[in-house]
């Protein structure tokens, strides 16, 4: 299903087991921040809930999907090697999605 003519957009929402909130928000701002010094990847943030409560969503913008995959990879062969990954510290299985994004509805100039 490769497709050149949109961007990917990958959204995930997830949740924290009890008392390791802290730890998991760490991990998945390295996650983004090694996605964001990816080549293919055009944004990634990740962001809590307005009520702070131990839920999170992350979101990221790729070129393509070959561009989602080298991410994925070199997230999994980089850190969930070397920290053992944040399955652990999930409250339950994320909500995963993988969007198209025609570019020309993406402004990613300063307003």
């Amino acid at each position: 299903m490769k497709s050149k003519k949109s961007d990917w957009m990958e959204t995930v929402v997830c949740s924290a087991r009890r008392g390791v909130d802290a730890r998991l928000e760490r991990m998945l701002e390295a996650r983004q921040e090694m996605r964001r010094r990816t080549d293919g990847c055009i944004r990634a943030w990740v962001a809590r809930s307005m009520d702070n409560q131990p839920m999170f969503l992350l979101q990221a913008i790729y070129e393509d999907e070959d561009a989602w995959h080298n991410c994925a990879k070199r997230i999994a062969d980089e850190l969930d090697s070397r920290d053992g990954g944040i399955d652990s510290l999930l409250g339950g299985p994320p909500l995963v999605g993988i969007f198209a994004l025609d570019p020309k509805d993406l402004d990613l100039e300063p307003p």
